[in-house]
């Protein structure tokens, strides 16, 4: 596989603020010990939080993946990448969120695919949570589009699930390293130019983006919110506006660049 650095456009800098927090937090990961690195659970970093105080907890790396293999493969990688650094692993986006939370994270490897992480959905409300926080998607998906939209999206770099470990090594170095890493894309000009669009959106209307392509309702969507349903009508219209579109109908069409089905 051909991979190069590549740099974070500037929407994808104006992405950072576009989300809010979509699900509740949860801690109790109860981590294993794999050898050739070190793990840490949820519970341990809350305890040194509870005991020290939370800027005294250690730096670590959060590993977001549902497969135990492969949050293996990526500790292998980060043993050699990062040796001295923790590594806690996590299984669902709400735990890594909960660890987030708890601050003295290095980095972030996030899997797309977790049951609640909505696609890139749960990656820009990452990013608009701890912008400062550089975060890596690991997909099996490859493909240049969803390549390129999770760097749009405010992504520090991307490794795909087919990686070498040698691959993987380089990419985490680099990323560690302060430099965006992922493997060599083409452009498709007319899907950045949503993807863009979608950049712009205020959190309140990303949620409402992704209430759309769910299929929810405008009542339901407001139960979700906690608002009127006037006041997501009147959000739909500048929906529509920065999207460029009409109607519902050609939103979600637009929300398919979220890749929520990822």
């Amino acid at each position: 596989m051909v991979s190069s650095r590549v740099r974070l456009s500037r929407t994808s800098r104006h992405l950072f603020s576009a989300v809010t927090a979509l699900g509740p937090l949860a801690i109790g990961l109860v981590s294993t010990k794999v050898a050739g690195w070190q793990t840490v659970s949820n519970d341990d970093v809350a305890a040194n939080a509870t005991r020290r105080g939370k800027y005294a907890v250690a730096h670590r790396i959060v590993v977001a993946d549902d497969h135990p293999l492969f949050r293996a493969a990526l500790g292998s990688a980060l043993a050699r990448a990062a040796p001295d650094i923790p590594i806690e692993e996590c299984s669902t986006l709400a735990d890594a969120r909960a660890a987030l939370s708890l601050g003295s994270v290095e980095l972030l490897l996030l899997d797309l695919k977790m049951s609640d992480c909505d696609g890139f959905a749960g990656l820009v409300a990452v990013r608009g949570e701890h912008p400062a926080i550089p975060v890596v998607v690991v997909s099996a998906s490859e493909d240049p589009g969803t390549v390129r939209r999770a760097l749009t999206f405010g992504a520090a770099g991307f490794i795909p699930k087919s990686a070498t470990l040698p691959t993987m090594v380089e990419a985490l170095t680099s990323i560690l390293a302060g430099d965006v890493w992922a493997p060599d894309t083409g452009d498709d000009d007319g899907q950045m130019e949503m993807e863009q669009r979608i950049a712009s959106l205020t959190p309140s209307q990303l949620k409402i983006l992704v209430g759309l392509q769910k299929g929810r309702l405008n009542k339901q969507i407001a139960y979700d919110l906690g608002v009127t349903e006037a006041t997501i009508k009147a959000h739909l219209t500048g929906v529509f506006r920065k999207l460029g579109v009409q109607n519902r109908t050609q939103a979600v069409i637009a929300a398919q660049a979220l890749g929520v089905d990822l």
